[in-house]
């Protein structure tokens, strides 16, 4: 008879911090064998439900508007959409035409020529925005609209106020903390112990919620040290990416900025992370919570696989009880618990002479003569 195949993510965890979309991700990952975690770092308030949106529109409309600033082309077109659904619409286009308009990135410059409205300048990013802004105008006394998205566009607003503009901020997909944060919570604390394969990231804000909330539950530093040393942390594109990587963590980027891509890239990525080596015969490759045995995925429980890990980190090296009792959850006799493990991690893998004892001093992976574990270092 056949052996099943095993699925590209058959034993890895993946952690989602995504709140909008969140279940497209992780039934695309799901489907390929992977256990999914879900904590999502804020909550999306939609735009025509946004009272700050709403008072924002309102404070446009209540007078001249001199320079309005829209950075994300979703962004515009759900301004407007909210504005039609509040009974706006004319009068924000109206206000718009009448206006300099000003956009960052060509998907921003579409959606505004698509709503008729007249493009002064097109900047690429937010730094030549500013710098457009500051070179080309005289903002003292001006009255300017900014459409918020991030944390750099709120920057951006303050910068311009300190030129002395009156800035109007039209915060569109405004993020707020999650309503329950017990799931955040656990999926932080997931990372800090390592207990997960992978993070996943979809916007920029999710990841300074994430970074700032791991602050708040004094997890940061050990969080920071997962994600450089054995969660692989994914985002959907170079923005998203940005606060981690000014926080130390490296991330890895789809070629995409896709939802589909960010899946595709994680699916390629954890197995190829996967130490294998050769042991007493058998291939052996160690995944998340399993290990794949000739071609077989074995399912292992916590305290024989938190072993396995180390012993395959450490592979032919003797290690003693009391070195590896630590490793294990919970309380009781360390000599025992440590025994009591080993059997099952025997057990589960069908030869003991993969993990062998050596009298009076511990255990050591049976590995075979000049085998080394290969990608070692993204052992847990």
């Amino acid at each position: 008879m056949p052996r099943p195949v095993i699925t590209p993510m058959a034993g890895f965890t993946v952690g989602i911090t995504a709140a909008r979309r969140r279940t497209e991700l992780g039934t695309a990952l799901a489907a390929q064998g992977a256990r999914v975690r879900y904590g999502p770092a804020l909550t999306l308030i939609t735009p025509m439900a946004d009272e700050e949106l709403r008072a924002a529109t309102a404070a446009c409309l209540a007078g001249p508007v001199d320079l309005v600033v829209l950075t994300t082309g979703a962004g515009v077109r759900a301004w407007l959409d909210a504005a039609v659904f509040w009974g706006f619409g004319d009068a924000l286009i109206a206000t718009l035409q009448a206006t300099t308009v000003v956009t960052r990135g060509p998907r921003t410059a579409a959606a505004a020529r698509a709503a008729g409205l007249p493009i002064a300048h097109e900047a690429e990013a937010s730094v030549q925005l500013l710098e457009y802004l500051l070179d080309s105008s005289e903002l003292a006394g001006r009255r300017v609209a900014v459409q918020l998205h991030g944390e750099l566009l709120r920057e951006l607003a303050s910068t311009l106020r300190a030129q002395g503009a009156e800035v109007i901020e039209v915060p569109v997909y405004r993020w707020v903390p999650p309503e329950d944060p017990e799931p955040l919570r656990l999926l932080i604390e997931e990372v800090a112990t390592e207990s997960i394969d992978a993070l996943a990231f979809t916007s920029a804000p999710a990841a300074v919620s994430f970074l700032r909330t791991s602050d708040s539950l004094g997890l940061l530093a050990d969080v920071t040290a997962a994600l450089n040393r054995t969660v692989l942390c994914a985002c959907v594109g170079p923005v998203t990416a940005v606060p981690l990587q000014n926080a130390g963590i490296p991330v890895v980027l789809p070629a995409r900025t896709r939802l589909d891509a960010l899946a595709a890239e994680i699916i390629e990525q954890l197995p190829r992370r996967a130490p294998r080596l050769r042991a007493a015969g058998h291939d052996l490759e160690v995944r998340g919570h399993a290990v794949v045995l000739d071609d077989e995925l074995v399912m292992l429980p916590a305290g024989s696989m938190a072993l396995l890990r180390e012993l395959v980190r450490r592979p032919g090296q003797v290690l003693s009880r009391g070195a590896l009792a630590p490793l294990l959850p919970g309380e009781g006799s360390e000599g025992h618990a440590v025994e009591v493990a080993i059997g099952r991690l025997r057990l589960a893998l069908g030869d003991p002479a993969l993990v062998q004892t050596v009298v009076k001093r511990g255990y050591r992976l049976g590995v075979d003569p000049g085998t080394v574990a290969s990608r070692a270092r993204v052992v847990r």
